[in-house]
């Protein structure tokens, strides 16, 4: 037999080897796995004429890319093997590093909030252009709507910033060191009473919130008494048998409602199961969302109707002087503006501990190292960068720095982030930090029941 014909046998042709390297990439099923493929057809044209690159065998070309993508996975440490005390020294020292919080992080504050506020404004003052166009020179169809939602963005923009930007970080006391504070600006003085109408009007009632959020979220993080186990709350629908297709449909539908229908109820009662426990009685494990049951009536007088009542009828009737056309017109707005703060508000909140790349453990962690660590395990955060950026995504966008210091500052996320990635590194910790709009895709696949939490057995 000839060399060329024994060639052809133990070689493929070269129309072969470019359908192999076809049916290799058809195989692939992450950015990553292509990426190691095209460094392996990279090496192979470096390493191979054109005339040898056709006589690659294609159990070769398989193995090659399988091989190079195993030894490029990075293997991260295992839970038990992490050092827990060196971990809570070394975090801890960042903070210490960055010191006493002083007037320069309360005038970032400031800065943050007349940012909300000015969106809230222009929102407000388009409602108002808007209308008196309409009612004066009358406007297209697309004309008033164009503008109507552009009002309902700003305006929905200043709703989600003012609960993320501001009601956030003092509801955890970041400013009440700050020397000469004014009291509104403290955990102790701000929405409190009265002032809920002025420092942070929502469906949800400030002191139910600040419970539910700065004691039971973020020192159960991923146990059973996180309040905000995305997994554990939505496994009516994951156990159902609804359609994938009509899952995600709800999803998108809970999203542009999430505040009113799960926050208003879920902190309310989650403030009762806390009194219950003093008193020794079954907690509540369902709201109670009727008006005719005690907690129901509790969350339409002191939760819904007060910013029911201000939002979409106090409002729209300051446009009564343009006529009664012009109130509904700013009733629809707002309505609309309430949907948009929603689904914003959705977007960056809930996918900091929701996806198949998180853990939930099993146990109350037994030490304040042991703390910090399930902090990053259970915690994702978003592209940083500009005060801008990080205004737009309330600051949620450094959630593992939050999560390890829930009280300190906004401006101090940006400074402690390459720190706090650097222990990650020493530790061999895995520091997860993507696009939100990736992460709210693989909450959705968790909600619906495509994928699962991930757990550290026995713990």
């Amino acid at each position: 037999m000839s060399n060329k014909a024994k060639s052809t046998d133990n070689y493929i042709s070269e129309q072969e080897a470019a359908n192999n390297i076809l049916d290799a990439r058809e195989a692939i099923v992450s950015t990553e796995e292509a990426e190691e493929l095209a460094k392996i057809e990279k090496i192979y044209k470096e390493e191979h004429s054109e005339e040898k690159i056709s006589s690659i065998p294609k159990e070769e070309v398989k193995k090659s890319v399988k091989e190079e993508k195993i030894s490029s996975e990075h293997v991260y440490a295992k839970y038990e093997e992490i050092d827990k005390d060196q971990l809570q020294k070394d975090l801890e020292e960042i903070k210490a590093n960055l010191g006493p919080v002083g007037q320069e992080d309360f005038q970032h504050l400031l800065k943050l909030e007349r940012w909300g506020r000015a969106f809230t404004i222009s929102g407000f003052f388009m409602i108002y252009l808007v209308t008196a166009l309409e009612v004066s020179i009358g406007l297209s169809t697309f004309g008033f709507w164009t503008l109507g939602i552009v009002a309902a963005v700003f305006i929905g923009i200043g709703n989600t910033t003012r609960w993320a930007d501001v009601a956030h970080p003092i509801l955890h006391g970041a400013y009440d060191k700050v020397p000469n504070i004014p009291k509104q600006y403290t955990k102790s003085g701000f929405a409190r009473g009265n002032r809920r109408y002025i420092d942070w009007l929502d469906w949800i009632k400030p002191e139910a919130w600040e419970y539910e959020h700065n004691i039971m979220h973020h020192y159960h993080l991923g146990e059973d008494d996180d309040p905000d186990n995305v997994e554990r709350n939505m496994q009516w629908l994951i156990q159902s048998k609804t359609p994938m297709f009509l899952r995600r449909l709800f999803i998108y539908i809970f999203a542009m409602t999430w505040k009113f229908t799960y926050y208003a109820p879920n902190t309310l009662r989650i403030l009762e199961n806390k009194e219950r426990r003093k008193r020794r009685e079954p907690e509540l494990k369902d709201y109670e969302m009727s008006p005719f049951t005690k907690n129901g009536a509790e969350l339409w007088k002191n939760y819904y109707l007060p910013y029911a009542l201000v939002k979409f009828v106090a409002l729209p009737l300051l446009f009564l002087p343009l006529g009664l056309e012009a109130v509904w017109s700013a009733s629809i707005i707002l309505l609309i503006a309430e949907a948009y703060a929603n689904l914003h508000s959705f977007l960056v909140v809930v996918p900091n501990h929701s996806a198949g790349d998180i853990y939930q453990f099993s146990e109350p962690h037994k030490s304040q190292g042991e703390f910090y660590l399930r902090q990053i395990m259970g915690s994702v955060n978003y592209n940083t960068g500009s005060d801008w950026i990080d205004f737009l995504h309330g600051f949620l966008n450094y959630q593992i720095e939050h999560h390890l210091f829930p009280n300190i500052p906004h401006s101090y996320y940006q400074k402690m982030q390459p720190l706090v990635k650097e222990v990650c590194k020493k530790h061999n910790l895995e520091y997860r930090q993507e696009s939100v709009f990736k992460r709210i895709n693989m909450t959705i696949d968790l909600m619906i029941g495509k994928t699962k939490l991930l757990r550290v057995d026995g713990i």
